[in-house]
């Protein structure tokens, strides 16, 4: 995942401190999914973060969900991940897969086991 912040149209101190926070919650989400097999940031509620969290039980992936609207930072992080991928946003092996679009058409090709495995998620 690419962030791109622009420094060069900081003219005031406010803009400063968007840009600082902004550069945070990016560290956050990096250190998140560098740190673990699969993370799935969501909403509560979302039908279609369901699924990918059905499908991702059903395989045996014990995946780290953050649901964006529980999450105290959900907000920013949410901000961060809509510049790629409305929720769901999937990241295996510490990059970033897609949404439901992209983990079904995977599952469905059969290339979805295998990033799982190489990632440490599966073991059989």
């Amino acid at each position: 995942m690419q962030i791109v912040v622009e420094e060069s149209s900081m003219g005031s101190t406010e803009e400063s401190g968007a840009v600082a926070k902004m550069k945070k919650v990016y560290e956050k989400v990096s250190l998140l999914v560098t740190s673990n097999a699969v993370v799935v940031f969501t909403i509560s509620g979302c039908c279609m973060c369901h699924v990918v969290k059905q499908l991702l039980f059903g395989l045996g992936v014990g995946p780290t969900i953050v649901e964006l609207d529980r999450d105290a930072s959900g907000h920013d992080i949410h901000r961060l991940l809509f510049q790629q991928q409305p929720v769901p946003a999937v990241f295996v092996g510490g990059k970033f897969l897609g949404g439901i679009e992209t983990v079904m058409a995977c599952h469905i090709n059969g290339t979805l086991v295998p990033l799982l495995k190489e990632a440490g998620a599966l073991w059989l």
